[in-house]
């Protein structure tokens, strides 16, 4: 069996190993179901190699020839397996081409199939090599990828965590600098009250004394006018008799009652009564709130923010900054830390002297990053060169005449109505209204040129 080929094994019809192989009286061995299905076809019972007419009908099995094709069979998937060669999943065959159009392996009878009819093919190792090469450069650029993206990434997210870490810092920092403003608030307070308790303690105390030092003195008096008369009722008869007059009238002398003393007491309901809600009604005037305060991982680079995050300003050099996707990069903007989507809402916000600035609202998912002027999703008024502008891409731009010059300006939001107003609250003077249909989240905006004053968003009283 060494000695024959894998062609001695090959059906001359299907041209694979053969299955129940039949002897023809020509000598010719073909597979009993192609024997079948070519009679069948042709109509004849002739040999389908030499078309010589066959004698029987029903020809007999090659045993000889099946055995020989199963112990090939096996020999060669053994073969296969002791060489980690993958066989054909329809021929049994060892994979040694590749189809070029199908970007498939292949064995030596795929390449004669109906499958593969017209394909061109190469050996599987001179494919493997090209098609290697082939992904090495594409690897190499995933590579570079991969090392170009773990440097700039790992940078940004060093850079990020840094950030988070100073943010922490300063902001607890702030946040104990406040506390501190409430508790010496509370320490000044409560030191007030307890020295006015002290001062009502002093003045009571000072009118029951002098109360005490009074009748201290009369029942003093009445106790020397007692001893007086008790010494005179020891004299000889006619001695007592001539000032027994004197006597009566200094017998009758008495004390008067202690009256009932009103207010004498500490007025403990005036020190106690509703203390938390008067001490809250003291802060109350002190403290002040501002109705937008301003989201700093919002600012461009260049502008800073007051810690209060109540006011901007342009800085002379840009911070290092993270670049996260909420930040403005190209313009210098910021946005209020408080998104509105429904109800109403104003905030008036200083200007004072600055040539140029922008106020007005953002949509949620107004883009942040590059060229923003022409982006719909913002509804502003606008200076500068001493004039004013109302806008909200697409729309045109609508320029504003005003009397004087703003120092202020008043923002009143009614988002269910879709109404976004702007005047000048020290006149009530009307600017400009928007009307607009808003679907999503808005954001207090303020944009600013370089200018030395900052922009403010004023409290209000409570």
């Amino acid at each position: 069996m060494a000695s024959l080929s894998e062609e001695d094994y090959t059906c001359p019809v299907c041209c694979d190993i053969y299955k129940d192989p039949v002897f023809m009286s020509c000598s010719h061995s073909v597979c009993k179901a192609c024997l079948q299905q070519f009679w069948k076809t042709k109509g004849s019972k002739e040999c389908p190699v030499c078309r010589r007419r066959s004698s029987r009908e029903n020809p007999p099995l090659n045993l000889n020839l099946r055995n020989l094709c199963e112990a090939f069979l096996k020999e060669k998937v053994h073969r296969a397996s002791a060489g980690s060669e993958v066989l054909c999943k329809l021929h049994n065959e060892i994979l040694k081409l590749f189809c070029q159009e199908d970007k498939q392996p292949a064995c030596v009878v795929c390449q004669t199939s109906k499958l593969h009819r017209g394909h061109s093919f190469s050996p599987v190792d001179e494919a493997a090599t090209d098609m290697k090469m082939e992904l090495n450069v594409k690897l190499d650029t995933l590579k570079n990828n991969l090392k170009t993206f773990e440097g700039v990434q790992l940078s940004i997210c060093d850079q990020i965590e840094t950030y988070i870490k100073t943010q922490v810092h300063t902001t607890e920092r702030q946040i104990k600098r406040e506390f501190e403003k409430l508790h010496q608030f509370l320490r000044d307070e409560e030191a007030a009250r307890i020295t006015a308790l002290r001062e009502e303690e002093e003045q009571k105390s000072q009118m029951m004394k002098e109360k005490i030092d009074k009748m201290s003195r009369d029942m003093s008096s009445l106790s020397d006018t007692i001893k007086a008369i008790e010494e005179e009722m020891k004299t000889d008869d006619v001695t007592f008799l001539q000032n027994y007059n004197s006597l009566v009238d200094r017998a009758e002398w008495t004390l008067q009652d202690p009256e009932k003393l009103s207010g004498a007491l500490i007025n403990v309901a005036i020190h106690l009564g509703n203390l938390k809600f008067r001490v809250w009604e003291k802060m109350e005037g002190i403290f002040q709130y501002t109705p937008v305060t301003l989201d700093p991982n919002t600012a461009h680079s260049q502008l800073i923010l007051s810690e209060d995050l109540t006011s901007v300003r342009w800085g002379d050099e840009r911070q290092q900054l993270p670049d996260n996707s909420e930040r403005f990069d190209k313009y210098a903007s910021v946005v209020g830390s408080e998104g509105f989507n429904s109800g109403t809402h104003c905030w008036d916000v200083e200007v004072g002297e600055n040539t140029s600035w922008s106020v007005g609202v953002m949509t949620q998912s107004f883009q942040r990053k590059g060229d923003l002027l022409s982006m719909s999703g913002r509804w502003i008024v606008w200076y500068r060169n001493g004039n004013y502008f109302a806008r909200a891409p697409p729309q045109p731009t609508n320029m504003l005449t005003l009397q004087q010059k703003l120092q202020r300006i008043r923002v009143q939001l009614d988002w269910d109505r879709g109404k976004l107003s702007f005047t000048n609250p020290d006149n009530n003077t009307q600017l400009h209204t928007f009307t607009h249909t808003f679907t999503e989240r808005v954001f207090p905006f303020i944009k600013m040129g370089c200018d030395v004053s900052p922009l403010r968003i004023l409290s209000v009283k409570l």
